[in-house]
């Protein structure tokens, strides 16, 4: 996608998403019509927004098992994966601990849950045990990588996608066929995803119209408090701590860096799931800054699947 265009795309999304602002809070304080909420906001609206994230969450397995096994061959040494995979996870710890600090800190100072009453919801929530770490490794290795693919388990697909292209890589003239296989698959792949991009700004409009014209501006105001702390928490990790950790690791200039990623922060947000925006940020980090597609095709799913920092 040509820069031009992407930077059109981006305005578009944003009006988009200022648009179904309007819409929503519009027909949420006027009061629909029986007619309005049935065939509009939960018949057009929740169809063409559902549609949208069920596009770019299928295309999720196949562009990310396609292009890690292609940036796999794509390393002369397999030991720069190894090296990859450490520094990814090393940032990855990092960051999550700066953002857990972050977290802590403002919800301590600020307090955003006083006076709030969850009412039954508090007295029957119980939080998921979390599993021995033996388990974690355990399960990280798939019994079935297509039952795997079709869950959705990423991080099973990222090691079968690794095992995968290191066998292709040892196979010497056989694996040279499969690996041209592959390497069509990502081009086409690719081409599927600049298709749903362009229908974003509809898909973007319809999902932001329905969320506020079903919860209107009653339930965000109650939780102001939280709203604003959570903000805050995360405008000082995305302004604060990533462009320092950019200048110092990489030297690269903040502001490039945030330009160049509007895209994948507009999806993000709009559709309020790393899963389906990792489409968007490979095709962003791979053609629009320049990273390479063995780096990228690895970390990038993996940076979505536990490198949380704004959840």
């Amino acid at each position: 996608m040509a820069a031009p265009e992407s930077h059109r795309l981006t305005r578009q999304i944003v009006i988009a998403m200022l648009a179904g602002i309007v819409l929503g809070v519009a027909i949420n304080q006027l009061g629909a019509a029986p007619w309005m909420q049935n065939f509009v906001v939960d018949g057009l609206l929740h169809v063409v927004g559902s549609v949208f994230v069920a596009a770019l969450k299928m295309m999720v397995v196949p562009l990310v098992l396609v292009s890690l096994v292609v940036g796999v061959t794509a390393l002369s040494d397999l030991k720069a994966l190894g090296r990859i995979g450490a520094k990814a996870l090393a940032l990855y710890l990092t960051t999550t601990a700066i953002a857990v600090t972050i977290a802590l800190t403002l919800a301590g100072v600020v307090g955003p849950g006083q006076g709030f009453d969850a009412g039954e919801t508090a007295a029957s929530f119980a939080g998921k045990e979390a599993p021995p770490l033996t388990q974690v490794l355990i399960d990280l290795v798939p019994t079935n990588p297509v039952a795997a693919m079709a869950e959705g388990n990423m991080l099973q697909v990222i090691v079968f996608a690794l095992l995968l292209g290191i066998a292709i890589t040892m196979s010497g003239a056989r694996g040279k066929h499969v690996l041209n296989l592959f390497t069509d698959l990502n081009v086409v792949i690719m081409h599927m995803v600049e298709w749903i991009m362009r229908l974003a700004p509809y898909g973007v409009f319809a999902l932001i119209s329905r969320t506020f014209a079903t919860q209107g501006l009653d339930l965000l105001l109650p939780l102001a408090a939280y709203f604003l702390t959570l903000t805050t928490a995360l405008a000082i990790q995305l302004f604060g701590t990533y462009p320092l950790l950019l200048r110092l690791l990489a030297s690269l200039n903040p502001l490039t860096f945030l330009k160049k990623m509007r895209d994948p922060a507009a999806f993000a947000f709009s559709t309020a799931s790393s899963g389906a925006t990792i489409p968007v940020t490979l095709h962003t980090v791979e053609y629009k800054m320049g990273v390479k597609n063995s780096v990228a095709s690895f970390s990038v799913p993996l940076g979505a699947t536990i490198n949380m920092d704004g959840t």
